[in-house]
């Protein structure tokens, strides 16, 4: 199908597309010695025929686990959808969704980002289970390439050092991003410290606080699979909202490193966030939803059963034994001498 979508849709969609083509025999043969989630991303095509494109949709797993999944994009062809006895573009976002969502079988958890204003869209995630967690303001920044080259400052009274992200420091970033994500997000994204590097193109910049040797605040250049510009992550921890100057600044300044435009988030509320943004030169372009799917799984009940035996097996030697019980007294039946003694008692049941 790769020479047939050349739709004005999906044509910013071709070097991904091709990368997707070219990791595919890579990733079958991987995948024969290894059991793992996919590297490459998740291509879906709906067409009628053999050479009409409906839409497309793009997913990709969020961390080497495979527990979180990620929507990335969804297309569809107006042009092919408005010839006569075509599906209504509804059915084919739907079947699109419905088909990603069942093709990772190891898919805990999923999100996907949407704007606000697409309410057909949202309609849409609804009916699949997605549920809004965050409302976050997009930010383009084309900084002065004059501040790339400065230093960031250190906070005049703060015992702070910078330290670049790289193996070492990653841990410190992973706990840093523990205490500014809201707890149902973190759980969906089930990140671990792998994860913080693979999603940062290995670039990124950390104040940490020497005397606790934790992490401050920390700037982190996100691993972009979109066109577009290249997105900036700023996660400062909420203990040291002050940072919000100068300090802040010079760190996103450097980190930019002369690259421009590109684009920040904020979360829809946080006012001395987006006060900074606009002093720093940002302009609010719109806002987003960040809309996530949990999928809960039922075990087999044969299994839950052959497990209860198994743990009430291994615990029956340390159960508290119970005392023998006797039973009443009484006397001899069909005894031939009338003084034979009375039956002697026995326990019932001796505990296990």
């Amino acid at each position: 199908m790769l020479p047939h979508l050349q739709d004005a849709a999906v044509l910013d969609l071709q070097p991904l597309l091709q990368k997707a083509l070219l990791l595919q025999t890579p990733e079958r043969l991987l995948s024969t010695l290894v059991r793992r989630p996919p590297l490459a991303p998740e291509v879906l095509v709906a067409h009628r025929g053999s050479d009409r494109l409906l839409g497309l949709s793009v997913v990709r797993r969020l961390n080497r686990s495979g527990s979180c999944w990620a929507v990335e994009e969804l297309r569809l062809c107006r042009g092919a959808l408005s010839e006569p006895g075509s599906p209504s573009a509804r059915q084919v976002e739907g079947a699109l969704m419905r088909e990603a969502l069942h093709r990772c079988p190891g898919a805990s958890s999923w999100i996907t980002r949407v704007a606000t204003g697409h309410q057909d869209r949202l309609a849409l995630l609804r009916e699949q289970g997605f549920q809004p967690l965050l409302q976050e303001t997009l930010w383009y920044w084309e900084p002065d390439p004059a501040g790339a080259g400065l230093p960031a400052a250190v906070p005049p009274g703060d015992d702070l050092q910078l330290r670049p992200l790289n193996h070492r420091s990653a841990s410190l970033l992973w706990h840093l991003e523990q205490a500014t994500c809201p707890a149902q997000l973190r759980q969906l994204l089930d990140r671990r410290i792998e994860d913080v590097l693979d999603q940062s193109e290995g670039r990124g910049l950390l104040w940490v606080d020497t005397s606790r040797q934790q992490a401050v605040a920390a700037v982190r250049r996100l691993r972009n699979h979109r066109l577009g510009p290249a997105e900036l992550e700023v996660s400062l921890h909420p203990g040291w909202s002050h940072l919000h100057g100068p300090a802040l600044t010079r760190l996103v300044r450097q980190q930019a490193g002369g690259l421009s435009p590109l684009r920040l988030r904020s979360d829809s509320g946080d006012h001395e966030r987006e006060q900074w943004l606009s002093d720093l030169g940002a302009v609010a372009e719109g806002e987003e939803l960040l809309m996530a799917r949990s999928v809960w799984r039922r075990q087999d009940s044969r299994q839950l059963s052959r497990q209860s035996w198994r743990l009430d097996t291994v615990l029956d030697p340390f159960k508290p034994r119970r005392r023998p019980v006797p039973t009443p007294l009484q006397r001899g039946v069909g005894s031939h001498h009338g003084s034979q003694p009375l039956g002697c008692p026995h326990a019932l049941g001796s505990g296990r």
